[in-house]
């Protein structure tokens, strides 16, 4: 078999590197996408109640309204046990405690979202790192393959080698064999 013949079967043998899984995805323009209007407002809003601005302005609230109520500055409109700031105090809660638990639910969506993607992430490159490994280990038969190539007609040159050495030994000791041509008598041709 020919050189050139056992390079295309190894350039035929080589294996190609294909993608065939999914793009990676971004997962925050996903959820983004996916919100509602009312989705949006109560992500805000328990964003607001979370924070030390909401309390502060809450704790004010309470202050005027009780010191305006106590200390009868003006008008009373609730008077001592407050009865109307503890409804109002009550139903504040019951409405931010069902938005917050709202927002947890979509933060528990997106949660199981990211979770999917990770998995299809680690599946993908599971894939890839079987597609690497399976490369690398058709690369080892080929280089294989061509060492043994190498190693063979390594062979065959000294093998070559040592049958022209021993031809050259075997014309020396033909040459030293042979005898000396014995010398011709001279003829002389009279002059005319």
């Amino acid at each position: 078999m020919s050189i050139a013949r056992e390079i295309e079967d190894i350039a035929r043998d080589l294996i190609k590197h294909q993608h065939d899984h999914p793009p990676v995805r971004d997962l925050n323009r996903e959820v983004e996408r996916r919100q509602t209007f009312a989705d949006r407002v109560a992500d805000d809003f328990a964003r607001l109640v979370g924070s030390w601005i909401f309390v502060l302005v809450q704790l004010g609230i309470m202050v005027v309204w009780i010191g305006l109520n106590a200390f009868n500055l003006i008008r009373p409109w609730d008077r001592y046990p407050f009865m109307l700031l503890n409804f109002v105090l009550s139903l504040e809660a019951a409405v931010w405690v069902s938005v917050a638990l709202m927002s947890l639910n979509r933060v528990a969506d997106r949660d199981r979202l990211r979770s999917q993607q990770e998995y299809e992430l680690n599946v993908k490159a599971e894939e890839e790192l079987k597609a690497l490994m399976n490369h690398l280990m058709h690369q080892d038969e080929i280089l294989l393959q061509i060492v043994n190539r190498l190693d063979r007609g390594d062979l065959e040159m000294k093998r070559v080698a040592r049958r022209l050495e021993e031809m050259v030994e075997a014309a020396k000791q033909a040459a030293a064999a042979r005898p000396a041509p014995a010398e011709r008598p001279q003829i002389s041709i009279p002059a005319p």
